[in-house]
C-alpha cells in the first residue's frame, strides 16, 4: 500500500477525535430541524408551549453529561452553541458545516453550506473536524450528481487547506419510494455501495466517510416480526457490510440513522462478524432520543437523571461493542507506520 501523507494538523486532530483504541466513538447532536419537530410533538403531547430555548438547553444538557464518555461530539453552532460550551475539554469537537434540510422545491436535494461559516472560521472557534451531509442517489441525472461531486471536492479541499479532518455523511434516497419502504430497502445496498465507491476516491480529500449500513434492518429476515416480507437474509446483509468495507480506501464510520439502540448495536455486531473494517460510529438519536420526551415532561432534572443512567449505559455499551468489533482509524491506511506526517505546504 502506498504511503498516506497527512498534514500535522489533520493528524493531531484525528488523535483528538479518537479514543485510546484509536476508534471514533462519537456522539451526534447536530440535529436541527428534526429535533425541533420532535420537541414540538412532545410539547403538544403535554400541553406546553414550545420555545427554542428548550432546544438549546437540551443540547447543553446532553453534551454536559455524555460528552465526557465520548471521544468526540458533533454539534452545530446555530442550535448547539450551548452544547459546544458545555462539552468536556477532553472531547473532540466536530462542527456541522451544512445547512439543515434541503429545498424541496428544487430537484435533487442539493446541499448547501452555512453562509457565514468556513473551515478556518470553525477551527478558530475550536473545531477539531468538520462535517457535511449530502443526500445521494447514484442514479440521479448527471446534472444533479455532478453538482454534489463538485461540492464534495470543494469541501475536501477546504479542509485540506485548513488542516482539518473532513467528515462526509451520505444518506441515500430515491424520490420514487419512501425511505422506509420495502421497494427502497431492496435497492439500498446497491446505492450505499456505489456511494462508497464514488466518495472514497482520493480526489475528494475526505478523511472520514460517515455511512449508512447498506440495508434496512427492518427487512432482514427474522429481525422484525411485524413485517410480512423480507428483502435480504442475515447472511446477505453481512455480505453487503463486507463489500462496503472492501470498497473503502479511507476510514469510515456508521451513522445510527435513528434506529432503536438495540438495533444499532445489533448492526455493529453484524459488521464485526462480517469482517467489516469500520472505524467507529457517530451515534445520534439511538443514544439520546428517549430523553427528549422526558426533558419536556420533567425538565432538566428528569433529563439529567435519565442521561446519568440509561443515556450513559447506551454510550458505554456502544463503547464496548466498538472495542470488540471496530478497528483503529489508521488501519484504513495500512497502519501507523504507513502514515507520513508532513508540513501542509508539502501536500499537493
Amino acid at each position: 500500500m502506498a504511503k498516506k501523507f497527512l498534514s500535522k494538523g489533520k493528524y493531531d486532530r484525528m488523535l483528538k477525535l479518537t479514543n485510546n483504541d484509536a476508534i471514533i466513538d462519537a456522539l451526534a447532536l447536530d440535529q436541527r430541524g428534526s429535533l425541533v419537530k420532535m420537541m414540538k410533538k412532545a410539547f403538544e403531547k403535554y400541553g406546553k408551549l414550545f420555545s427554542m430555548k428548550m432546544v438549546y438547553d437540551f443540547k447543553q444538557t446532553v453534551s454536559e453529561v455524555l460528552s465526557p464518555l465520548s471521544s468526540a461530539i458533533l454539534l452545530d453552532e446555530q442550535m448547539g452553541f450551548k452544547g459546544i460550551e458545555a462539552k468536556s475539554a477532553d472531547t473532540g469537537l466536530i462542527m456541522s458545516y451544512e445547512k439543515t434540510g434541503y429545498d424541496a422545491n428544487e430537484p435533487g436535494r442539493l446541499p448547501s453550506l452555512i453562509p457565514d461559516q468556513s473551515a478556518q472560521i470553525m477551527v478558530t472557534k475550536g473545531a477539531d473536524a468538520l462535517k457535511v451531509l449530502i443526500y445521494y442517489n447514484p442514479d440521479d441525472p448527471d446534472e444533479i450528481n455532478d453538482q454534489k461531486k463538485a461540492f464534495a471536492e470543494r469541501y475536501g479541499t477546504e479542509g485540506l487547506a485548513a488542516e482539518t479532518p473532513t467528515f462526509f455523511e451520505i444518506v441515500t434516497y430515491d424520490d420514487r419510494y419512501d425511505s422506509k419502504s420495502l421497494e427502497f430497502a431492496k435497492e439500498k445496498p446497491d446505492f450505499v455501495l456505489r456511494a462508497m465507491k464514488e466518495f472514497t476516491q482520493d480526489k475528494y480529500h475526505i478523511d472520514v466517510l460517515k455511512m449508512e449500513v447498506p440495508f434496512n434492518p427492518t427487512y432482514i429476515d427474522g429481525w422484525d416480526s411485524s413485517v410480512d416480507e423480507s428483502a435480504y437474509t442475515e447472511d446477505q446483509a453481512k455480505g453487503y457490510l463486507k463489500q462496503l468495507s472492501d470498497e473503502a480506501t479511507r476510514p469510515f464510520i456508521f451513522l445510527s440513522a435513528g434506529v432503536p439502540t438495540d438495533v444499532f448495536q445489533h448492526e455493529l455486531k453484524l459488521a464485526g462478524a462480517a469482517g467489516a473494517k469500520f472505524n467507529g460510529v457517530l451515534s445520534g438519536r439511538a443514544t439520546w432520543i428517549e430523553g427528549v420526551d422526558l426533558f419536556v415532561r420533567d425538565g432538566r432534572d428528569g433529563l439529567v437523571d435519565w442521561l446519568q443512567h440509561k443515556g450513559t449505559r447506551n454510550v458505554t455499551e456502544l463503547t464496548k461493542i466498538l472495542a470488540e468489533n471496530a478497528t483503529p482509524w489508521y488501519e484504513a491506511y495500512g497502519g501507523l507506520d504507513n502514515i507520513q506526517v508532513v508540513d501542509v505546504s508539502n501536500l499537493n
